[in-house]
């Protein structure tokens, strides 16, 4: 039986056939949905003009009249992927002031993550923005190349655009994700993918339950904290060196639930 979602983007377009052909898929693949999938919802809102929150409500909450996103996250989930964009904004973009501003305000406990968590904060407490804009060149850029080369392929092989590019592209564009103009890096870039992962938690990427530890386990678990553990010593670090140090916290702390979370599901089956 068709959800309500998917009915209506059939009466859309004027049938199954025509949506098929909107999609450039067979038209028994569509016979056989239920309901829109995960990584067809983009595809399917472009094709036929139903918006993605009635297409599949379960992964898009519907936004009120303010503009404001009603989603069930708790706030675990909240915390984690708001540190995951913390990440990608440092990884991606020099931090300006008010970034740094909203660093400083961060606060920790007695955990290991929370003591990392608190020196960040006092490393931005005592940072300049033109001081982390220069480490940020001579850490990631650099005149030729930075001192470390934040992307999978160079941490899995050695090389750069290799297999774990393509795979990053494979399942980006399974996602519906495509690569902003402004970020000419490749795509297997670690910022990237933080954000990529705070999409999937707070749920702003349509994905499929179990998409996100795939994500993780596939793309970052591998290499991730090698890179925050060279970061934390690199030569040319100062406040990178306290990123660097929670971000080895948050990836050990990251892998570890994903592996309790994968025992509990087989424990239940």
């Amino acid at each position: 039986m068709r959800d309500a979602g998917l009915q209506q983007a059939i009466r859309a377009v004027g049938g199954i056939s025509a949506l098929a052909r909107a999609l450039g898929v067979a038209q028994p693949s569509i016979s056989g949905w239920s309901r829109v999938p995960a990584e067809r919802v983009v595809a399917v809102e472009a094709a036929t003009g139903v918006t993605r929150d009635v297409l599949r409500p379960d992964l898009y909450p519907p936004i009120d009249e303010h503009g404001v996103i009603h989603i069930d996250l708790d706030e675990t989930d909240v915390a984690r992927a708001n540190l995951y964009l913390v990440f990608a904004n440092l990884l991606l973009r020099v931090p300006d002031e008010k970034v740094l501003g909203e660093l400083r305000r961060l606060t920790g406990d007695e955990t290991a993550l929370g003591q990392a968590v608190t020196a960040l904060a006092e490393a931005a407490d005592i940072s300049k923005a033109e001081e982390i804009a220069r480490e940020h060149f001579n850490l990631f850029v650099g005149v030729g190349r930075g001192e470390l080369l934040p992307y999978a392929s160079y941490y899995l092989t050695g090389f750069l655009y290799e297999r774990p590019l393509v795979r990053v592209r494979g399942d980006m564009k399974r996602l519906g994700i495509e690569r902003g103009e402004e970020f000419p890096e490749p795509e297997d870039h670690l910022g990237f993918l933080m954000e990529i992962m705070a999409g999937l938690i707070a749920r702003r990427i349509a994905s499929e339950p179990g998409e996100e530890k795939a994500f993780f386990t596939k793309h970052i678990e591998p290499w991730a904290g090698r890179f925050f553990a060279d970061v934390g010593k690199a030569e040319a670090a100062g406040f990178y060196r306290a990123v660097g140090r929670l971000g080895e916290q948050f990836m050990a702390i990251e892998r570890e639930a994903f592996a309790l979370a994968g025992e509990e599901t087989s424990d239940a089956a």
